[in-house]
């Protein structure tokens, strides 16, 4: 009496609609997506292991960072090094040969000469130290007015504060050891 009958399927079933960009497949059980969400649990076991894996990856982006930084990678770079105008200067003063990124060569040569027992070395001791000092302040001045104008040149709307200081400093620097490293080999005045 109660019992429920099945009708008799119509000879042209109704056509499921779809929309176009639809997602193309049914939408799962919660069951299933419950399960596709579970995940295996990664908590550490003690508060030693959680400071342990905490150190790892804090070294691990270090050394991205460090990388990033070493190629020139705007991301990592520090807020001094960061612009344009800051990679101008970069690309200007490294494709020069400085006399300030040989003046620790320089001083440690003049020291070792100090040593010998020869006057002439120890009187070369006192004069060539402020020499190469007045040199090196000389070509900062040059260098410092070269960038200035080049950057106003090419890049008007731009701060350029305190970009000849920039400059300087990086030209007295030992070439090997600029952070970031030269992007531009000694003599390419292409790209600058």
């Amino acid at each position: 009496m109660f019992k429920r009958r099945t009708q008799e399927a119509p000879a042209d079933p109704p056509q499921v609609v779809t929309k176009p960009g639809g997602k193309g497949r049914p939408t799962p059980k919660r069951s299933e997506a419950e399960k596709a969400r579970r995940r295996p649990i990664t908590a550490p076991s003690s508060r030693k292991e959680a400071y342990r894996r905490v150190r790892e990856r804090q070294a691990s982006e270090r050394v991205k960072a460090r990388e990033g930084m070493a190629k020139g990678d705007q991301k990592y770079l520090l807020k001094r090094d960061r612009g344009p105008v800051r990679k101008l200067a970069r690309d200007y003063v490294d494709s020069r040969r400085t006399i300030g990124s040989y003046l620790m060569y320089a001083m440690f040569a003049l020291v070792v000469l100090s040593l010998l027992p020869i006057t002439a070395a120890r009187l070369l001791m006192l004069f060539a130290p402020p020499l190469l000092l007045l040199a090196v302040f000389g070509e900062g001045l040059m260098l410092s007015r070269g960038v200035k104008r080049l950057a106003a040149e090419r890049y008007p709307d731009e701060d350029r504060k305190g970009l000849g200081m920039y400059a300087a400093m990086r030209a007295m620097q030992i070439r090997r050891l600029r952070v970031p490293a030269p992007q531009v080999g000694i003599g390419d005045k292409d790209d600058v």
